[in-house]
């Protein structure tokens, strides 16, 4: 019984360890989004740097959102900024799916050496390369518009591993009989291999919709004009003209990060069924 008892409190012991560490990853991660949320729904009388802190606003206001639109077209940012994310989402789901099913499945002179030059990609910086991204985009006229914001992104080297990967997991008598019923090599990528990855094509649509509505650098080394600014970019006005009125910094702060909570939300099915991609569909 001693030996049982001892058991018990040692697992005991275990999860109460778990739960704790589970909830300062949750507080670590969450918590910085509920304060900007918190902040943002304060109004002016209240004071933001009280001792303690106080997380629920005593008067909830949506005012700071419209203060927010007054100070800056924050909605046209927004428009640029989605336009920006659904190219990089279809460009990168397309691309990567063609790129990753043709290193996985086909045989051809020089897939290997592909599939190194790809890896090889990860490993240089963005930044090392983006002098270089600049004067491609100066001569190809193509400073000072969306589509020299879209392109230096429009297929990650990263995406197209992941599809390879889910593509070579796939069970190769699914293709087989579709070779067998005369299927050509389009035929078996649409309608036998893309429809088995939905999963990690979900994934690699998140991670592209989030690296470019979150990206801050190219967008302000490669626009100009105010009117095509993307929403991190004109968000950035909120820190120059009203460093001292954080509420509408956290406004502004939680507009730029509910499309990708709404986007996950709507795709979180299909991510995290990515662990079943391969297996086979009757």
């Amino acid at each position: 019984m001693t030996g049982a008892r001892r058991r018990r409190r040692r697992a005991g012991g275990s999860l109460v360890v778990r739960y704790l560490l589970l909830f300062v990853v949750l507080a670590l991660t969450v918590g910085p989004f509920l304060w900007q949320l918190s902040t943002s729904l304060k109004g002016p009388g209240e004071d933001l740097y009280r001792f303690p802190p106080s997380l629920l606003p005593h008067r909830p206001t949506l005012g700071n959102y419209a203060a927010v639109a007054r100070v800056i077209p924050v909605w046209d940012f927004a428009l640029n900024s989605l336009q920006v994310a659904v190219a990089n989402v279809l460009t990168n789901c397309a691309g990567a799916a063609l790129a990753g099913y043709a290193l996985a499945r086909l045989r051809f002179r020089g897939r290997r050496v592909a599939l190194v030059v790809f890896v090889m990609a990860m490993l240089v910086p963005v930044e090392s390369i983006m002098i270089a991204q600049f004067m491609t985009m100066r001569q190809l006229r193509l400073n000072d518009t969306l589509l020299g914001v879209v392109l230096p992104g429009c297929i990650g080297a990263m995406n197209v591993l992941l599809m390879r990967n889910a593509f070579a997991a796939l069970p190769y008598e699914v293709e087989e009989a579709a070779f067998v019923d005369g299927a050509n090599a389009w035929q078996r990528f649409v309608r036998v291999a893309l429809p088995s990855v939905r999963g990690t094509l979900a994934v690699v649509a998140v991670f592209a919709f989030m690296g470019a509505w979150d990206d801050f650098l190219w967008p302000l080394i490669v626009l100009s004009d105010q009117s095509k600014f993307t929403l991190t970019v004109g968000l950035n006005y909120l820190h120059g003209t009203f460093a001292n009125d954080q509420r509408l910094v956290a406004a502004g702060s939680v507009i730029a990060v509910l499309p990708l909570i709404v986007l996950f939300a709507g795709l979180q099915r299909y991510f995290f069924r990515g662990v079943e991609e391969g297996a086979v569909k009757g």
